[in-house]
């Protein structure tokens, strides 16, 4: 019977031991590998023809985004970036990203265009009365979306990301619907 026990007690610490020894090399595995995560900024934002007619919105913008890769270790494939802009909750349209797809080395950064163009964009009419007084007041403020699908890369070993950029844009208008931003400012970045 005294065998038995030893036995049980053998069993259990060598899960014991597996498990802590596991969890050691995964946690020295981590310290190595380390994926920070992305840093993005806005670089520009160019403003042309925005107009407000009743409940419908035209405009064009172009922001530059600049994309960080501050890991030492890690590269990261770019799959997809879905882009969408808004006004205060309201959705006023996507856009089409240049590179759609592409591949940043460690400690890196890469520059990112996205164009957004709408024409007689339907809007509620409080978000309508609302542009056009900012619009008045000589400066606008948009937030820009990019949800992303990205791949870690660390050798053959690959860890798949949905990341989330939030940017607030403050752009200057001038009374012809135009303006241009270089700002510099910091975009929120969450997983």
């Amino acid at each position: 019977m005294s065998s038995g026990g030893g036995q049980e007690r053998t069993c259990c610490g060598s899960l014991f031991t597996f498990i802590v020894t596991g969890g050691f090399v995964v946690l020295i595995y981590w310290a190595i590998f380390q994926p920070h995560h992305i840093r993005a900024t806005v670089s520009s934002a160019e403003l042309t023809n925005l107009t407000v007619a009743n409940a419908a919105v035209s405009y064009k913008l172009a922001v530059k985004l600049n994309l960080y890769n501050p890991s030492l270790r890690v590269n990261i494939y770019y799959d997809e970036l879905d882009t969408e802009l808004r006004f205060r909750g309201e959705r006023l349209g996507h856009a089409s990203v240049t590179p759609a797809e592409f591949y940043q080395r460690r400690k890196s950064s890469d520059d990112v265009t996205v164009e957004f163009a709408g024409t007689g964009v339907t809007v509620s009419g409080g978000a309508a009365g609302e542009l056009e007084k900012e619009k008045g007041r000589g400066s606008v403020s948009l937030e820009v979306a990019v949800d992303g699908k990205v791949r870690y890369r660390f050798g053959s070993i690959k860890i798949r990301q949905k990341p989330r950029i939030w940017c607030s844009l403050t752009i200057p208008v001038r009374a012809d619907g135009g303006g241009r931003l270089d700002s510099g400012d910091r975009c929120s970045v969450k997983y």
